[in-house]
């Protein structure tokens, strides 16, 4: 496929190409991760830094787009053909081969684990006579995290990139016998240039905890109304009051030992949410071996045997939860171990924030605030755009309404007066 090149401070007006692949090992990890984390190299240790010393990118660590988490998902066997996730990546290169922009995208025959539902939708369109799989999705799969997804190499003019993309998107869509494309948990700025170029627009929340420059976790209390304080004060006492004792593994203590005891908790947890789990033991040791440094693994121990853990990634701002398992139940211990934890980690690494992954209202008494994320559709029936169009009017309104209304109740001291 042909398109437009972007202007670029060098550029001429030759086009450039667009091209599909069916696999992340058709294009070298240095090369994708130049457009997917710009301004970010690892050093031999595996320790992600700036580029330039001293100069921040313009965009913070991703590790979900980096070529080692996206293709450990491949390699795995998570998310392929057989799975019904048939990697479609779309590549931006010029004519010598200089790659400009990409999206991770996939052609997928039904709608698990993406986060943002639209089993509605589908379910619609089949008893209007409709096909509504396959269908394109832009995204990382079994990740409900926001990030870029149109990456662009910061040296060609942005606007110009998206637009070559989105429209390339369609048209892959449109080859494939496609009825939509999806990009889900895309940044706020991709979300209005994709409405721009025609696609709908969704939006929906999260509860994400902002670090306030906190020293420590006791800081973080601090600002917290009194009693919202003392009730985490409670819920940490008890969650620990068993024996247990709580490890933060990252970098060269990951062990395969640790992904047995944590896939067992994994397995326990996705069998009781969603029957089959997403992801296989396979898929934990290449992360293991691949982008240690990018993981935390926080255990819970009792009796010298592990019988907790959530697995993070470390971006260069953010701390994403994603998994959580266990053998044992405690009361409060999910909180200790999913939330309280990774706050005491951000703070401690100077991280802006901590993503907790998708869902879950109980996040906000534990100073986790609601956030909205975006996702934007196309859809090529003109029936079935018109009603999805509808709803999701009346979607956005209902989003914005619950979001005020959680913010207005939000556990943190009312700065107008100072009290607790």
């Amino acid at each position: 496929m042909s398109a437009r090149t972007p202007e670029t401070e060098n550029s001429t007006n030759e086009d450039a190409h667009l091209r599909v692949l069916s696999s992340l090992t058709q294009v070298p990890a240095d090369v994708w991760d130049s457009v997917a984390n710009p301004g970010w190299q690892r050093k031999a240790e595996g320790v992600i830094t700036h580029t330039i010393e001293g100069e921040a990118p313009e965009t913070a660590y991703n590790p979900f787009l980096s070529h080692a988490f996206l293709e450990a998902l491949e390699q795995s066997g998570c998310a392929t053909l057989e799975t019904g996730w048939m990697p479609r990546h779309l590549i931006l290169e010029t004519a010598q081969g200089e790659v400009w922009g990409a999206v991770p995208a996939y052609l997928k025959n039904h709608s698990q684990g993406e986060y943002v539902f639209d089993h509605g939708w589908a379910d619609a369109f089949y008893r209007a006579g409709g096909e509504y799989y396959p269908k394109i999705q832009v995204c990382v799969p079994f990740t409900p995290a926001t990030g870029r997804r149109f990456l662009l190499s910061p040296h060609i003019h942005q606007e110009s990139g998206y637009k070559a993309l989105a429209s390339g998107l369609i048209e892959i869509g449109k080859r494939s016998g496609a009825s939509s494309v999806h990009a889900t948990f895309t940044t706020e700025d991709e979300w209005d240039l994709l409405g721009e170029a025609g696609y709908l627009q969704r939006t929906d929340k999260q509860f994400h905890f902002e670090n306030n420059n906190y020293a420590d976790f006791d800081a973080f209390l601090q600002s917290l109304a009194s009693r919202k304080r003392k009730a985490i004060k409670k819920e940490r006492r008890e969650a620990l009051s068993a024996g247990l004792t709580v490890e933060w593994l990252t970098g060269s203590d990951l062990t395969e030992e640790h992904w047995d005891a944590f896939y067992t908790f994994y397995l326990d947890t996705g069998g009781r949410k969603w029957g089959t789990p997403y992801l296989n033991r396979t898929f934990f040791s290449l992360i293991g071996e691949r982008m240690a440094n990018d993981i935390l693994l926080i255990m819970a121990k009792r009796d010298g045997e592990y019988i907790a853990g959530a697995l993070n990634f470390i971006g260069s701002d953010t701390l994403f939860g994603r998994n959580w398992g266990c053998t044992e139940h405690h009361p409060y211990l999910h909180f200790e171990i999913c939330y309280y934890q990774a706050i005491e980690f951000a703070i401690q690494r100077g991280l802006k924030s901590v993503e907790a992954g998708a869902q879950g209202e109980h996040k906000l008494a534990r100073g986790y605030l609601p956030k909205t994320t975006y996702s934007a559709h196309w859809i090529d029936h003109p029936g079935l755009r018109e009603a999805v169009a509808h709803f999701l009017t009346q979607e956005r309104e209902m989003v914005d309404q619950e979001s005020s209304y959680l913010s207005e109740h939000a556990p943190f001291k009312k700065t107008e007066t100072g009290s607790d």
